[in-house]
């Protein structure tokens, strides 16, 4: 059994109470295993901090149904305890005809079968939580809500009062958390910081972990998070041949939002990884034939991306003479002419594409439906995908030579065209999962495959 730590809506605790349960559970020397469901990067770097795995992300909407049960089944062979943490509130996700709201937690745990707990933010409320908990448990009866974690209880005369209104509701509290025990993760304009950015981050992790022993009932959670793994599941696909490619990978507090599957897939097809610091390295490692570089937080550390003008120098020459290179969102800001930020100061960056990123107090949010315009050497013409945007920088220049067309996926509504096809780039504001365009990322390892033959 696994269970999934939901929220009634967004803000509510929801990865705060995750991470201490997985912080305390890590501490009790146990094999762990988390998940994260939805698109979010940065939740998942939080998981695999504490329990020294990579988290993975079960997104329907960016792979498919089919590759959320792999991911769960295979990743968990080999794991003792599991946890998942939801995304938004519990049934937030995306109607369609097949269910209204697919994609969701709720969605996810009908998908896998599997129980939720459930945290209620507690704040605003006493005897009415009753009605609330109520409307969760009876909203959907094919998912299985077991038990409540009660969250900003201010006193344990209002703790007394929600046990009261939550009496006839018939599911056992879990977990209580007061009021004056929130540990506040730091955050900014895209969530929370990063780990690899808080350097007290293990004195952070051991205060949720003694929170978590102290406020949860663990002999009414733990049965639900022991997981025996029933069958012996294979990677969910195998490639047609093995590159013997290095691809560089830029990785540091600038740029670190990849998918740990994106990296396992091209691992699989026997490329090496080879990373790098965009912020500290002065050139690419030797001997590359390709160059991947993810979003993150450019317009943060754009004054110090500006002055590696050895390294900058290096990977605009690396590209012009045609190094195949796939770059998303921070990536792409990377390689636009300037990063304008939120203070207004404009800084170089590779200057490779005809944009500047400025930041904008705006955030562009959500799953796009996505077309490619341009007929190109790794994609072709029309070829449709999943993605999703997550940034606040908007672009300067609206070329001519865009190759994406988006629409919102929510509303069908058609978007502004970005991203650009220049050289051998290939780049969008658009985060990828590669799960769903295994044959576009093969096309793509031909092409830096050219480079040795």
């Amino acid at each position: 059994m696994t269970v999934i730590i939901a929220g009634e809506r967004s803000g509510v605790g929801k990865t705060t109470i995750t991470l201490a349960i997985l912080a305390y559970l890590k501490s009790q020397n146990q094999s762990l295993q988390s998940f994260k469901v939805g698109p979010d990067y940065i939740d998942p770097m939080f998981h695999s901090t504490i329990t020294d795995k990579p988290c993975r992300n079960l997104d329907p909407i960016l792979t498919s149904q089919e590759y959320v049960k792999w991911c769960f089944d295979y990743h968990t062979q080999s794991s003792e305890l599991v946890v998942i943490e939801g995304v938004m509130g519990l049934f937030d996700g995306v109607p369609t005809d097949d269910s209204p709201y697919y994609a969701s937690t709720a969605y996810i745990a009908k998908l896998l079968n599997l129980p939720v707990i459930l945290i209620l933010d507690c704040s605003k409320l006493s005897m009415s939580v009753g009605a609330i908990a109520l409307g969760y448990i009876t909203l959907d009866p094919n998912i299985q809500i077991v038990g409540l974690i009660l969250n900003k209880v201010g006193s344990k005369k209002h703790l007394t009062l929600l046990k009261a209104g939550l009496k006839n509701c018939g599911i056992p509290i879990i977990g209580v958390w007061f009021r004056q025990q929130e540990i506040k993760l730091p955050s900014r304009h895209l969530g929370l910081i990063p780990t690899e950015e808080i350097k007290e981050h293990q004195i952070i992790f051991q205060q949720l972990a003694q929170l978590a022993q102290e406020n949860i009932n663990w002999n009414l959670l733990f049965p639900y998070l022991v997981h025996n793994s029933e069958k012996k599941v294979d990677y969910f696909f195998q490639p047609s041949q093995e590159y013997k490619l290095k691809i560089a990978i830029a990785r540091d507090k600038s740029l670190n939002f990849y998918y740990q599957d994106n990296l396992d897939i091209l691992e699989k097809f026997g490329v090496e990884l080879v990373f790098f610091s965009p912020l500290e390295d002065d050139k690419l490692p030797n001997n590359i034939h390709g160059l991947y570089l993810g979003g993150g937080f450019p317009e943060i550390f754009a004054e110090k991306l500006a002055n590696n003008m050895q390294l900058k120098s290096n990977i605009k020459e690396a590209i012009n003479n045609g190094l195949p290179t796939y770059a998303e969102c921070g990536g792409m800001m990377y390689l636009s002419q300037a990063i304008i930020d939120f203070q207004g100061r404009e800084w170089a960056m590779i200057g490779v594409l005809p944009n500047k990123a400025t930041m904008s107090k705006k955030l562009t949010l959500g799953y796009r439906q996505a077309k490619i315009l341009v007929d190109n050497k790794f994609v072709k013409k029309d070829f449709k995908f999943s993605g999703h945007e997550f940034h606040h920088a908007i672009n300067s220049h609206n070329s001519k030579t865009s190759i994406i067309s988006l629409k919102d996926y929510f509303t069908h509504t058609q978007l502004s065209s970005h991203g650009w096809q220049i050289k051998n780039i290939y780049s969008s504001y658009l985060h990828l999962h590669f799960a769903n365009i295994v044959s576009q990322i093969e096309q793509f390892l031909l092409g830096c495959f050219e480079r040795i033959i």
